[in-house]
């Protein structure tokens, strides 16, 4: 079993038919979004994954088989998103998509905050991508990925890994985007604290205010740039102030069960602070390494007091980001 990375080369190549493997697994990391004041523009991975298994042909044009955390409700035709991304690489590329199996593996939850759509958009880019023989670069992948998204926040960091701030940048015609990848200091680790209900990112976005005042702008650009600081250097009395945010948190909160709770208890703890994790309603607290069980343990309790059921795991930045499998590359 061969392991290639993205941005190694490989995948910037295009490979004759004769020569390419009928077979790809695609291995996609979750994500956490906004980190606090960086709404809709800095996102990281984490190591939870959602993997895909693309072979060519099958018994029908499309095949789609589900396992795993939340498989019941993958739909299992031609409206799966995993499937559409797939499609939309055939579509750029002006040919017909070829008949397919997939295979989807699950551990990231639907509709937590936890980028699980990301998953899929780019796990379906990218193995459509593989099994055309990869005429498409990273840029490319990377633009279709954010046309479906509507957002870079989430694919961007699941297709390249580490923590990233991306950008508009209109003066790029071809690839209208900056990113920039961002150092995480060794010691802060994401705790999830994973309720079992779900949220979805459109009921999210309806709750937020169409303009805000400028000052609450001007306090979310600070905040931004002192968590970038913060996450390099791991300088606690940064990050402890810079998680703060006025542009989409105190909207949502009332979405987030337990959220006042949750956040009271992990800073008691010895949090760095806590945060909504993408549109929710999974919470993330940034922590030392240190602290990761007794913030763990104090998020688990306060779930039991409110008699609310989920998961609480300290999880690892994931510098790697997407990656393939093939068990026959030339």
């Amino acid at each position: 079993m061969a392991i290639y990375k993205i941005r190694a080369g490989f995948a910037e190549r295009a490979m004759d038919s004769s020569t390419l493997p009928s077979t790809f697994v695609i291995t996609v990391p979750a994500t956490t979004a906004n980190l606090g004041p960086g709404f809709d523009c800095l996102g990281a991975a984490l190591s939870r994954y959602n993997r895909f298994r693309f072979q060519r042909g099958g018994a029908a044009d499309l095949t789609i088989e589900a396992t795993g955390l939340g498989a019941q409700q993958v739909s299992l035709q031609g409206d799966n998103l995993l499937y559409q991304a797939f499609v939309k690489v055939y579509q750029h590329l002006g040919e017909v998509p070829p008949p397919v199996t997939i295979q989807v593996e699950m551990d990231v939850p639907l509709a937590r905050g936890l980028g699980s759509s990301a998953t899929a958009i780019v796990g379906g880019i990218v193995g459509g991508n593989a099994l055309a023989g990869f005429p498409l670069a990273d840029q490319a992948l990377l633009q279709l990925a954010i046309e479906m998204e509507g957002h870079p926040d989430n694919v961007v960091p699941a297709f390249l890994g580490g923590c990233q701030l991306t950008t508009a940048n209109p003066r790029q015609t071809e690839f209208p985007w900056t990113i920039c990848d961002l150092p995480w200091h060794d010691r802060i680790i994401p705790v999830v604290a994973i309720p079992d209900v779900e949220l979805s990112t459109a009921v999210a976005r309806q709750v937020l205010p169409r303009q805000y005042d400028r000052a609450d702008a001007i306090f979310n650009m600070a905040h931004l740039g002192l968590l970038l600081r913060g996450l390099d250097q791991g300088r606690s009395e940064w990050l402890r102030t810079a998680l703060d945010d006025r542009i989409h948190q105190p909207y949502r909160k009332a979405l987030i069960p337990g959220f006042e709770a949750l956040e009271t208890a992990a800073l008691a703890a010895g949090a760095y602070g806590v945060v909504i994790s993408g549109a929710g309603p999974t919470v993330l607290a940034l922590v030392d390494r240190d602290y990761q069980e007794s913030v763990t343990l104090a998020l688990e309790q306060v779930w039991q007091s409110l008699g609310i059921h989920g998961t609480v795991q300290p999880l690892a930045l994931d510098r790697s980001g997407v990656t393939i499998e093939t068990s026959s590359v030339d």
